[in-house]
């Protein structure tokens, strides 16, 4: 019964499925946690097994480092050094360790604080004493040997030393019980998740014929939804066609405010700031090379400056399109780009009869095209033609750059998806031809003005 199931039977489940998703996660979420938690304990136990070796260490090798003080204090051979310098840094480097381990342990801070005084203590009665052996001080070196503070500081070392082992022992016994708490945990968890997934498949069982009887009044229902959608969409694409030629008219109007206002009153800063240049070089008499080439300099970046601007304002509203009209446009348009581009462009332009708006679409189809060949085509040569036919301005520009497949979407999709809307807004369309070695073309037609 189970293989007749079909897979659109099963993601109809209404409760199956999600209360079986919800075990896998809840399975997969007990396992993980599991996991790290017992990952974190043998993590801890393992440092807790280092602290108890540098432990262990750092009295074995003071005991080095007393046995070696004495023999050398009882020979004065210097073979007896070697291994006491061996045995303090050591114990330095173990002391090191467990100050830095237990200092984010607060229960035992203050012990390897006494350890870290203690120890530091016997190793400077081990220096004094060679000090004074070697200085020739006989009766003071003995007499520190025999006031017994050595042996002192050594078992209030030991004593410490216990204490902090036997806490490491405490620990590692906690952290063995957290471990075996972790994966019984675990193991009643899987158990339960397992139960709750028989019940999951038990009510997707009970579940199938009801939904399969319902199958039929859903595909009538939907068919009438479909129904009603299609007129929604119909309704819907007409208000954003609408929308779309309202945007643009709001996008063109805002461009041409800020061109207005780069125009105004930036050009007339920049003009201001060429004249004070003017005017301060002609002040200062008789320039110094350096400062001769400093005016200059700064007279070309107000020169560049203002070049940029003007290169923006026509972007943003070009002004040939109003008072050269669209031909003249689109060739200025193209000679520029072919000098920012370094590209051949090759215009058949042909005067065509186009409303204002319908103008400027074509402008601004043919900036878009500019834009992205710079972008992405790799391209040698652009050819940009405008005709007349059939009552409608067909404006092309191609390229024989690498190309691309149309099925798979561009990254310059979007710029290319606002003007099919906005050519579709005119009463036009757009049509994209392009292979991937091919190059492309980018061609639309809008109505011509009767």
């Amino acid at each position: 019964m189970m293989t007749m199931i079909s897979l659109t039977q099963i993601k109809r489940s209404a409760y199956a499925f999600p209360l079986a998703a919800l075990a896998a996660l809840a399975m997969l979420f007990i396992s993980e946690t599991s996991y790290w938690q017992a990952t974190d304990s043998m993590d801890d136990m393992g440092m807790m097994a280092q602290a108890r070796t540098q432990i262990n260490t750092l009295l074995r090798r003071l005991v080095d480092t007393e046995t070696s003080q004495r023999g050398y204090l009882l020979t004065s051979r210097q073979e007896y050094l070697t291994p006491l310098n061996g045995a303090i840094d050591d114990s330095n480097a173990a002391l090191k360790w467990l100050v830095q381990y237990y200092a984010k342990d607060a229960a035992n801070q203050k012990s390897a604080q006494e350890l870290q005084i203690l120890t530091q203590r016997k190793l400077g009665e081990v220096a004094i004493t060679i000090r004074l052996h070697d200085e020739g001080k006989e009766e003071a070196w003995r007499a520190m040997v025999l006031s017994n503070i050595g042996q002192q500081d050594m078992e209030s070392v030991r004593a410490v030393a216990t204490q902090l082992l036997e806490s490491e022992t405490t620990k590692v016994n906690t952290a063995r019980e957290d471990v075996h708490n972790t994966l019984m945990l675990n193991r009643i968890g899987v158990a339960a998740m397992t139960a709750i997934s028989f019940l999951a498949l038990t009510m997707f069982l009970a579940q199938t014929n009801a939904l399969n009887a319902q199958r039929l009044a859903q595909s009538q229902a939907i068919q009438a939804e479909r129904d009603q959608l299609e007129f929604e969409v119909k309704r819907r694409t007409m208000h954003l066609t609408d929308l779309t030629r309202y945007l643009q008219t709001i996008r063109e109007d805002e461009r041409g405010r800020l061109a207005r206002e780069l125009h105004d009153e930036l050009g007339a800063l920049l003009t201001a700031a060429k004249l004070d240049a003017a005017r301060i070089k002609s002040r200062l008499g008789t320039l110094t090379p350096e400062l001769a080439e400093r005016m200059a300099h700064l007279n070309d970046n107000l020169n560049e400056v203002i070049a940029l601007k003007r290169r923006i304002v026509e972007d943003l509203c070009p002004s040939s399109l109003s008072t050269l009209g669209l031909v003249a446009a689109l060739e200025i348009q193209s000679r520029e780009f072919a000098t920012r581009s370094g590209l051949q462009v090759d215009c058949h332009l042909n005067s065509v009869s186009l409303s204002p708006s319908a103008s400027l679409t074509v402008y601004r189809l043919v900036q878009e095209a500019f834009t992205n060949i710079a972008k992405y085509a790799k391209a040698k040569t652009v050819t940009v033609d405008l005709s007349a036919q059939d009552g409608r301005a067909c404006i092309a520009v191609k390229d024989d750059g690498v190309g691309f497949d149309p099925s798979q979407q561009p990254s310059s999709a979007h710029g290319l998806l606002g003007m099919r809307y906005r050519v579709e807004a005119e009463g036009g369309e757009l049509v994209l031809q392009s292979a991937p070695g091919q190059g492309t073309r980018i061609g639309a037609t809008v109505p011509l003005i009767t």
